[in-house]
């Protein structure tokens, strides 16, 4: 058996009255969904441990089996495993977005969904300017970057900006969790301050602005941590080898740390306009050589932060009948039976445009697997699947469970 999961990130949500009242998943035409959940078992899953926040890091490291609590260290570190950055002892590591602040706002979390080659220069800028022996900058994709603190405290409070669209931004600085940690935060926001001071007059955010874009003029540093200890997945479970498909650095890095190869695909973007076939290509010719594929799509995800919910509608559209479609009438032919599973990490519901707790649908198929009674695939349909409501790493144990 071999088994692939495919994750679109966010696709969940909650009944919009633009959709004629219902999710972005019921109103989609996902022919392919459907399929799958009436052939196959269904169910929820809680991904969300208690006392963390839906942040995608803590939701696919539970999607993939891993015990939040005893591996997290932050965004920052494993977003660095995928830029072949090395975390050293007395390093901690931020995930550093570049936003947009107008006036007294934090506008949005992406500046504008900046382009990597725009952030590229600029990050490079901001570690030539504000770079020392504490702080080092690295260039990631789009507006998702990194920062290195030496010496640094992580009992921090920090606001994902992806969470605060619309919001007064300084409340919303990093705040100290214990004493310990008070020069820490005030040393990060002083850099925030700095790179306000820098970025506005950037020819890059002249430019931006010229044509009507919005400038990415702010980093904004949170998710801090230390290297994280974890095992490869072909030391918890009965594979052998893996690979991990994404455009987004958090995914790719969980991936290394996880064991899995990270597959780059071409014209992957993490946004509406991603890839979709060459993701499906490149899942499709990795299971010939793998036990296990996570092949992950962060596009309706970046629709429920945008709260668009036709592109949300749309993106889940893309990846049915662009990215399942394919996978499942492949596999289909093969010699070797694969277990296909669909699921979100986390809702990103587009009336609240940030991530939320609850559970998620997901389907489990196979050929010969005793189907469940559920039809269609959506967040309501799934509650009556055969599974249940399963939690953490319920999920892949069960997927792995599939012979």
């Amino acid at each position: 058996m071999k088994y692939i999961v495919i994750l679109a990130d966010g696709a969940a949500d909650k009944p919009l009255a633009a959709l004629g009242n219902k999710t972005p998943l019921q109103a989609a035409h996902t022919p392919y969904m459907d399929l799958l959940a009436e052939k196959g078992r269904n169910g929820m899953l809680s991904t969300i441990p208690k006392g963390f926040s839906p942040g995608s890091e803590i939701a696919n490291l539970s999607v993939l089996g891993y015990d939040v609590p005893q591996v997290y260290e932050g965004r920052g570190a494993l977003e660095a495993a995928s830029m072949g950055v090395e975390i050293l002892p007395g390093e901690m590591a931020l995930r550093c977005n570049l936003v947009c602040i107008n006036g007294d706002l934090l506008k949005n979390h992406s500046a504008g969904h900046i382009s990597t080659e725009e952030a590229g220069e600029l990050i490079r800028f901001l570690n030539e300017k504000l770079g020392d022996e504490t702080f080092r900058f690295f260039p990631g994709v789009s507006y998702r970057h990194l920062l290195k603190m030496k010496d640094g405290n992580k009992s921090l409070r920090c606001f994902p900006p992806h969470d605060h669209p619309e919001k007064p931004f300084r409340p919303l600085l990093i705040q100290p969790e214990e004493e310990a940690a008070a020069e820490t935060a005030r040393a990060l926001n002083r850099l925030i301050w700095d790179s306000q001071e820098i970025l506005n007059s950037h020819l890059v955010n002249k430019k931006r602005m010229e044509a009507g874009k919005d400038p990415a003029n702010s980093i904004w540093p949170w998710s801090p941590g230390y290297r994280p200890q974890m095992l490869p997945m072909n030391r918890m479970f009965s594979i052998r080898s893996g690979a991990v498909i994404s455009a987004v650095d958090l995914i790719r890095g969980i991936g290394v740390y996880a064991g899995l190869e990270v597959i780059s695909v071409e014209g992957a973007t993490g946004l509406y306009d991603t890839n979709y076939e060459g993701k499906a290509a490149a899942a499709l010719k990795a299971l010939k050589e793998k036990d296990f594929v996570y092949l992950h799509i962060e596009a309706p995800d970046e629709a429920g932060h945008e709260g668009d919910a036709e592109l949300k509608k749309k993106t889940i559209e893309d990846i049915d009948t662009r990215v399942l479609k394919l996978i499942f009438e492949e596999t289909e032919t093969m010699d070797e039976p694969v277990t296909i599973a669909v699921l979100p990490d986390h809702p990103t519901p587009c009336d609240v445009r940030t991530h939320t707790c609850d559970a998620v649908p997901f389907v489990i198929y196979y050929r010969g697997i005793q189907p469940d009674k559920v039809r269609v695939y959506d967040e309501f349909a799934a509650k009556n699947g055969g599974f249940g409501l399963l939690h953490g790493d319920e999920f892949i144990k069960q997927v792995f469970s599939q012979r």
